[in-house]
């Protein structure tokens, strides 16, 4: 079907046609979350054995690379051989509960990429040619960030986390056996959290397209953005400053690379804008005029 064709059709849709469209978007990234879900709940042992409780072992990668750094300088002080606590599920609904709900999350990060895509099918055709050309990539750029973020929040955040929190003793008397709804909420959504935290820089690059904010604004209030970073690593993270410091850290970088990107779109807008000012400028002289001079 020729491009302007297909351009018309859509123009042509009514409210009613937009809100079906999104509808069938919505459905299908709704089975595939639940399709993951699914495989995610009929395989809880594995993935509590291997992936909920793994940054809680001294094996897990984080923990053996640190030991082998220690070796290289000699300071066995660094190695983590032993992390002290114990879950114990002291509701009745407790671990089906969890077992409910990390296998949600889980489905929800391994349909994420497949979402991206639905979500992109259904803006797309509002956008401009232009728009559309340089918007190329997006579903893989946000995967990409999420995906690493994810990586970030699992093998940096929680062991640090769990580590610190593990240890963390006001009193001899006191021995630290966590609920398991305590343990699994915090570790899947903090890890979750991390990964749509590091989509600042897609969200910056959409709201400089948009006109929302600027390479200025953004500069002009860097300041201002150290203190909301800081308050949510203070949202995502426990209550402790290690915690707080592994995601303010990777924060406020993504936010030094999100200006570099809004100023790279600023530069393109301003050289679209001077072209079609040029354009309109040459079409506004008429051919008889030229002639006559």
């Amino acid at each position: 079907m020729p491009l302007d064709q297909e351009l018309n059709e859509e123009k042509e849709m009514s409210f009613l046609d937009h809100l079906e469209e999104l509808r069938w978007h919505l459905i299908r990234s709704l089975i595939a979350i639940c399709v993951f879900t699914i495989g995610a709940f009929l395989s809880a042992k594995w993935i509590f054995e291997n992936i909920i409780f793994a940054p809680a072992r001294p094996e897990f990668p984080t923990f053996k690379a640190l030991c082998r750094l220690a070796d290289l300088l000699n300071q066995e002080g660094l190695c983590i051989t032993d992390i002290p606590f114990k879950v114990q599920s002291r509701n009745m609904t407790g671990q089906f509960t969890m077992h409910i709900m990390a296998s949600f999350i889980i489905g929800l990060v391994v349909a994420f990429p497949y979402v991206c895509w639905e979500i992109w099918r259904f803006v797309k055709p509002g956008l401009q040619r232009n728009e559309r050309k340089y918007s190329r990539g997006a579903v893989a750029a946000v995967s990409v960030l999420f995906f690493l973020g994810i990586s970030f929040g699992f093998y940096v955040i929680a062991p640090w986390m769990v580590y610190f929190l593990a240890n963390y003793s006001i009193s001899d008397m006191v021995v630290n056996e966590f609920d398991i709804t305590s343990y699994v909420s915090t570790v899947v959504l903090l890890v979750f959290g991390s990964g749509l935290l590091f989509q600042l820089p897609v969200v910056i690059y959409f709201l400089t397209k948009i006109g929302i904010v600027s390479p200025e604004f953004l500069r002009k209030y860097r300041k201002h953005s150290i203190i909301i970073i800081l308050i949510v690593a203070a949202i995502v993270t426990p209550p402790d400053p290690l915690s707080q410091m592994l995601i303010t850290i990777p924060l406020y970088l993504l936010f030094e690379i999100s200006i570099l990107i809004s100023s790279g779109v600023a530069k393109r807008k301003a050289k679209e804008e001077a072209e079609e000012l040029l354009r309109e400028q040459q079409s506004s002289v008429h051919p008889t005029d030229i002639t006559q001079d």
